[in-house]
């Protein structure tokens, strides 16, 4: 039987095995701390995996719904490149001054734009701005909303885009029809989207590490 200190161990020898000491990173996470957030930003090894997702996919233009303190919008303007760009939507002020000071740190400034203030209000902007269609789609923001976010996703991207959306287990919190917390309630309405909309063709991986037990959604604009 396994349990969260076993799932704690082997992330922790996997990133010893596999990742690098990173100052930005840390710096990120550090600052994240001091400033008293909540400490669920991505995993390191899951930080990892969206900058091979996004360089993999060639991915030169990135839509990031939820910044928190930056570490996966590092990871993700890291693998755009110079020439790429990446928009970071945050709700709280507070996050996003955390963050850019971060970003900044990173040598990001010039790839990486937070814009502050409720996702679905900034949403319309961005489109507006004709900043897209954008390669990737990273939401990881409140889960009640994420029918919305895929929904405009849909509406920023281009067919072969790809659209991540994290956290959509919840320790099995989705599949139980009796948990009617918002998160619960609004990740069953994304997967009820996505059953019903030819737009996108998805799946959705369970995973197990430092952040517990939940998944993502990787979905592929047809």
């Amino acid at each position: 039987m396994t349990d969260q200190t076993t799932w704690n161990r082997v992330d922790q020898y996997l990133g010893g095995k596999l990742l690098k000491s990173d100052t930005a990173l840390e710096v990120a996470l550090a600052s994240s701390d001091a400033a008293g957030m909540p400490a669920i930003a991505v995993s390191p090894l899951q930080g990892r995996l969206l900058e091979l997702i996004a360089r993999s996919t060639g991915a030169r233009k990135v839509l990031e719904i939820g910044t928190l303190g930056g570490y996966s919008t590092i990871c993700l303007g890291r693998a755009v490149g110079p020439s790429g760009r990446v928009v970071s939507l945050e709700y709280e002020p507070r996050h996003a001054d955390v963050a850019r000071g971060s970003i900044a740190a990173a040598g990001l400034s010039d790839v990486v734009q937070v814009r502050v203030g409720r996702a679905l209000e900034l949403l319309p902007g961005v489109l507006a701005d004709g900043i897209g269609p954008f390669d990737l789609v990273f939401i990881d923001a409140d889960k009640a909303s994420n029918a919305d976010y895929v929904d405009w996703a849909l509406r920023l991207a281009r067919p072969g885009s790809v659209v991540i959306v994290d956290n959509v287990v919840r320790g099995g919190a989705v599949a139980d029809p009796d948990n009617q917390a918002a998160d619960a309630r609004g990740n069953r309405r994304m997967f009820d989207l996505l059953e019903g909309d030819d737009r996108l063709d998805a799946t959705a991986i369970q995973t197990v590490g430092a952040k517990g037990y939940d998944g993502f959604v990787y979905a592929v604009v047809r």
